[in-house]
């Protein structure tokens, strides 16, 4: 497989989703991620429900979207929680959405159940972006697939591949077949295990048009050295 080509960081910069979702972040933790975005102009920053109205007072004035989980990280809550948690959101300022699919719903052959919970979210996410984590890691290639044609059918905008909290990431395996299902003008968003330079403009290569990482600054200061290195 060859090498990615070196990418301008102002132009990586802008598909990063800045992340920190873990259970001990704290409000500087926040206030220093929303500051790092405004600095190189990511697309966004992702954080928990609870503090999706620090990140919107933070980024207050600037560019940056704010973008929420719903279901995190399982995906298993009762959709009507997952409702009620996209309503908040949105109350809150959230922009985005990433909404965790119930995976074992869709094992069960629930169908049914999968795509009306995520029209569910999309309805109350009152038309703004709203990104479905398959967690492909759980998932064969034919639920892989299974699972974009339920996202393309329940008015969301992109399929993701993962939590970062499951067994093992998203792949650029992933992200190729992916693309290759839900086809050239649909959202795809990589997360998981992007941690430099040359792994987001692999997945960019790939087909994903949105990453999310919690590596935002190394990754673009890691594409400024290997545009230096190329001149």
């Amino acid at each position: 497989m060859s090498m990615p080509a070196p990418m301008d960081p102002k132009d990586l910069a802008r598909f990063i989703e800045h992340t920190l979702l873990g259970a001990a972040v704290t409000r500087e933790d926040v206030r220093r991620i929303c500051l790092e975005a405004m600095e190189h102009q990511f697309h966004a920053v992702c954080v928990s429900g609870s503090r999706v109205i620090e990140a919107c007072a933070f980024l207050e004035g600037s560019d940056v979207n704010v973008v929420t989980v719903v279901g995190f990280p399982l995906g298993t809550a009762d959709s009507d929680a997952k409702r009620y948690e996209t309503e908040t959101a949105v109350d809150s300022g959230a922009d985005e959405i990433d909404v965790v699919m119930n995976v074992g719903r869709l094992k069960d052959g629930d169908h049914a159940h999968v795509l009306r919970e995520l029209r569910d979210v999309v309805d109350a996410a009152d038309e703004r972006p709203v990104k479905v984590i398959l967690e492909t890691c759980l998932l064969t290639r034919d639920e892989k697939v299974l699972a974009c044609k339920l996202v393309l059918d329940s008015g969301a905008q992109f399929v993701k591949t993962s939590t970062g909290f499951g067994s093992s990431n998203g792949t650029i395996d992933d992200v190729k077949l992916l693309r290759e299902v839900i086809g050239e003008k649909f959202g795809i968003k990589a997360a998981g295990g992007i941690r430099d330079s040359k792994t987001a403009i692999a997945m960019i290569e790939a087909g994903a048009n949105r990453l999310g990482s919690s590596a935002g600054v190394k990754i673009v200061q890691g594409a400024g050295t290997e545009m230096g290195e190329s001149r």
